[in-house]
C-alpha cells in the first residue's frame, strides 16, 4: 500500500496541472494578505478564492487522473493485491497530494499573515473540502464507464455546489415563506461541504452579516462552539460516504 501511495503523490506532485494550481493559490494569497490593510479581511477574500478553486481543482482533476489511470488499476488489480488497499492507496494518494497543493499554496501564507485560530480553521476546511471532492471524485468514476460522461457529471456537481444551492435555498424560502423553515434549513445547510465549509470559517470569525441565512441559523440553533463541532463532523461525513460507497462499488466491478 505505502509504494502505491508513494507512487501516486511523487506522480501528481509533477504534474503541470498541479503546479499551476499551487502556483495561483500562493500568489493569490501573497497578494490578497499584502492589498489588504488588515488580516482579517485579507482572509474573507481569501475565503472566496478557496470556496470555489479548491473543489472545482480537486473533483475534476481527481476525476480525470482516475480515468488516465485505468490501465495501472487493472495491472493493480491483476497483481494479489486486495481491491480494498488499491482503491484506499489511491484515494489517500490523490488526498495528500491536493492537499499538501493546497498547504503550500495557501497554508503557508495563512499561518504567516494570520496565525490565529481563523486562519487555522480556514486551513482545515481548505484540506477537508480537498478530501471530499475526492471522495466525490473517486464515486463519479467507478459508477460513470465513461470520461467524458464522468467529467461532465462532476463539474455540474461543481456548479450545485458551489454555485446554484444558494440560489435554491433562496427560491425554498421565498415559495415558502409562509412556513417556519428554520429547523428544515439546517437539514438543508448540511446538504452542500462547500456551504457548510464557510459556515465553519465564519462561525470561527463571528461575522454575523457574511454568514448568509443558512450560516445564522446554524449559529442560533446551535450556538457557535456546537455549531463548529456539528459543522466539523458533517464535513467528515462528507467524505466517509463517497468513499465508502465508491470502494463499495469497485469491490464488484468488472474491470
Amino acid at each position: 500500500m505505502k509504494k502505491i501511495v508513494k507512487y501516486v503523490i511523487v506522480d501528481i506532485l509533477r504534474n503541470k496541472i498541479v503546479i499551476a494550481y499551487t502556483a495561483f493559490l500562493l500568489v493569490m494569497s501573497l497578494s490578497v494578505f499584502n492589498l489588504e490593510d488588515n488580516a482579517s479581511k485579507g482572509l474573507l477574500s481569501l475565503l472566496n478564492v478557496i470556496l470555489l478553486i479548491v473543489p472545482l481543482v480537486s473533483i475534476v482533476f481527481s476525476t480525470i487522473y482516475m480515468y488516465n489511470s485505468s490501465e495501472f488499476i487493472e495491472l493493480l488489480v491483476s497483481q494479489p493485491l486486495r481491491r480494498k488497499t488499491i482503491w484506499l492507496s489511491l484515494f489517500s494518494g490523490l488526498t495528500v497530494a491536493l492537499s499538501l497543493s493546497f498547504f503550500i499554496g495557501a497554508g503557508i501564507p495563512i499561518l504567516l499573515y494570520q496565525p490565529t485560530g481563523t486562519g487555522i480553521m480556514m486551513l482545515t476546511a481548505g484540506i477537508l473540502l480537498s478530501v471530499i471532492f475526492v471522495a466525490i471524485a473517486l464515486l463519479a468514476s467507478v459508477t460513470t464507464r465513461d470520461k467524458a460522461k464522468g467529467i461532465g457529471k462532476v463539474i455540474l456537481l461543481w456548479l450545485y455546489f458551489a454555485l446554484l444551492f444558494d440560489g435554491l435555498v433562496l427560491f425554498l424560502l421565498f415559495q415558502f415563506a409562509d412556513y417556519p423553515l428554520e429547523k428544515a434549513m439546517v437539514g438543508v445547510s448540511a446538504l452542500n461541504p462547500v456551504d457548510l465549509s464557510r459556515i465553519l470559517i465564519l462561525l470561527q470569525m463571528d461575522v454575523s452579516a457574511l454568514m448568509g441565512y443558512t450560516g445564522a441559523i446554524f449559529r442560533n440553533f446551535f450556538g457557535t462552539q456546537s455549531g463548529i463541532t456539528i459543522a466539523f463532523l458533517v464535513l467528515v461525513l462528507w467524505f466517509v460516504v463517497p468513499l465508502w460507497l465508491s470502494l463499495r462499488k469497485f469491490r464488484s466491478k468488472d474491470l
